[in-house]
């Protein structure tokens, strides 16, 4: 799915398409794909400030992108996200749950229980003086 991101240049309203990123140890600007994530130090670019793109002088401006052109959104392109994003917020009905089986309630007790309580055959209380 490809990202809607804004333009970083200042007031332009445009889709970026192209990820600056800077090498100052070499002295060089890297103009390459959109990158998957915004980066705090790489600048997202619309295809117009991707093309006049310039460099400081002594610096090399490496880029990765062959048709800036091609790398912009379309408008079905723009729809079809939108058409994405209304999809995924439509609420799903969950499918019904499998039947189980019947089970078959629990044999009655025959014992001759009385909740906690048990009667037990013992000696008489006159046998036990």
């Amino acid at each position: 799915m490809r990202s809607v991101r804004q333009c970083s240049r200042t007031a332009c309203p445009h889709a970026a398409v192209a990820t600056l990123t800077y090498v100052y140890a070499d002295s060089t600007a890297v103009l390459g794909p959109l990158a998957q994530l915004a980066e705090p130090h790489s600048y997202d670019l619309c295809v117009e400030h991707a093309d006049r793109l310039t460099a400081p002088r002594g610096w090399e401006v490496v880029r990765l992108l062959p048709d800036l052109q091609a790398a912009a959104p379309s408008h079905d392109d723009l729809v079809a996200l939108a058409e994405a994003v209304r999809e995924a917020g439509r609420r799903r009905v969950p499918e019904p749950a499998p039947a189980l089986a019947p089970v078959a309630p629990p044999a009655p007790d025959t014992s001759r229980r009385r909740g906690h309580l048990r009667v037990v055959p013992g000696a008489s209380p006159a046998e036990q003086e």
